[in-house]
């Protein structure tokens, strides 16, 4: 019997954390969203730049490779 009362915890355990972390979570205020925003700004131009510097040093050696065969 204790095996389906510990099978019928868990569920009841995650809702109860599920509330408890939703009612700490606050909406950042106007500052806290610009800073957030800029981070992932930064984060998308950083990416965007690495993934280009990538494709560009690929290229040339991608010919280099094929163009040998």
């Amino acid at each position: 019997m204790s095996d389906v009362q510990d099978i019928l915890e868990i569920p009841k355990d995650f809702v109860k954390d599920g509330t408890q972390f939703l009612t700490r979570c606050t909406k950042p205020d106007q500052r806290e969203f610009i800073q957030i925003s800029k981070a992932v700004g930064v984060g998308f131009l950083v990416m965007g730049a690495i993934g280009y510097l990538i494709k560009l040093i690929h290229i040339p050696v991608n010919n280099i490779l094929v163009g040998a065969a």
